[in-house]
């Protein structure tokens, strides 16, 4: 009995685009267009709070993406070098693929912060409204690799198994091996972990920046198992790559951000709600020290205009050593009735 495999998901001829005399590299042409919806997706955000304007993003995006590329393909080549030692040259032929997402997420965050708080906006902000934003354009930057027959993974006969060119075949495989698409996978996933972070965005309002925090932690961990499945040249140490040790420090860092900033949070709510540490000017205000609404002046109690004291009539009623003054308070002594202590005396 034959066994009928599953044709599997074939790759692109070329990483070209041929429109009439115009070539296109397909990796770069990934990137681009996810950069164009991650800035459609952050400005959206960011107006939707009022914090600020596309052209704020636009601004941002200008430093933030060229600092990324940068970052992303020194972190390929530091960490490739036997790659580019024999043929320098080749350092600046991005198109031909090679950037490593953590060096450009560091070079690209660090940056555009920078460029946010040059541009007047809130950096805490912007973060918060980027983070699903960069996971959007990894998504969509990632098919630059099938383009390119590139970063797959083991072999495998799936029914979605990769199928690649027997001239870009690993050494020691046979010509027609599939393998797993771990472009499609991280595609995919960077894809949900952007959902899920407008979702929680929405249901949980996260103090900023603590959104990106949540993305750096949901990378990580899809990073790390991704890249335990690809078979392309890599340090390793303690039984794993060199991208698996910095996904899993990422989402440490990550992880341990979100536990000290959420327990910094509930302290400072603490704080807020304590009646004892409420302050007025300076000073504490005691709750039994608080007026109670029965202590409140009642309106048929308050004193009329004309019932007010004039000042010479402060004197009425005044005790004395030798009696007590009453009257209309006039400068007579029979107008106001002097009775003198004697006689108050003799009267009793």
């Amino acid at each position: 009995m034959t066994r009928i495999l599953p044709a599997g998901i074939p790759s692109p001829s070329s990483g070209v685009l041929e429109i009439g005399p115009l070539s296109i590299h397909a990796y770069g042409l990934m990137i681009a267009l996810g950069v164009v919806a991650a800035v459609w997706l952050t400005g959206r955000r960011l107006e939707q709070r009022g914090a600020g304007t596309r052209d704020d993003v636009s601004n941002m995006a200008v430093w933030a993406v060229i600092a990324g590329i940068i970052g992303a393909r020194l972190y390929h080549v530091v960490t490739d070098w036997s790659s580019f030692q024999d043929d320098p040259l080749r350092i600046v032929q991005i198109w031909k693929g090679g950037l490593g997402i953590p060096g450009g997420l560091l070079a690209g965050i660090v940056v555009g912060w920078w460029a946010t708080r040059r541009r007047g906006v809130d950096p805490r902000v912007m973060a918060t409204c980027a983070a699903p934003a960069i996971a959007l354009a990894q998504s969509i930057g990632r098919w630059g690799n099938w383009f390119n027959q590139e970063l797959f993974g083991r072999p495998t006969d799936l029914p979605w198994a990769l199928e690649i060119s027997d001239d870009n075949i690993p050494v020691g495989y046979a010509p027609g091996t599939t393998f797993h698409p771990t472009f499609l996978y991280e595609s995919l996933w960077n894809l949900a972990l952007c959902g899920v972070l407008i979702w929680i965005d929405r249901r949980f309002k996260l103090r900023p920046p603590r959104l990106m925090g949540v993305y750096v932690l949901g990378y990580g961990i899809g990073r790390f198992w991704v890249e335990g499945l690809r078979i392309d040249e890599a340090d390793e140490f303690g039984g794993l790559r060199l991208n698996q040790w910095v996904a899993l420090a990422m989402a440490a860092l990550a992880l341990v951000y979100l536990v000290v900033s959420a327990r910094r949070g509930l302290v400072e709510q603490d704080v807020l709600v304590e009646p004892d540490a409420m302050v007025e000017q300076g000073a504490l205000v005691e709750p039994d020290a608080m007026v109670e609404p029965d202590a409140m002046v009642e309106p048929d109690a308050m004193v009329e205009p004309d019932a007010m004291v004039e000042p010479d009539a402060m004197v009425d009623d005044v005790a004395t050593a030798d009696g007590v003054l009453t009257g209309s308070g006039s400068d007579d002594t029979s107008s106001h009735g002097y009775v003198a202590a004697d006689e108050r005396r003799d009267d009793t």
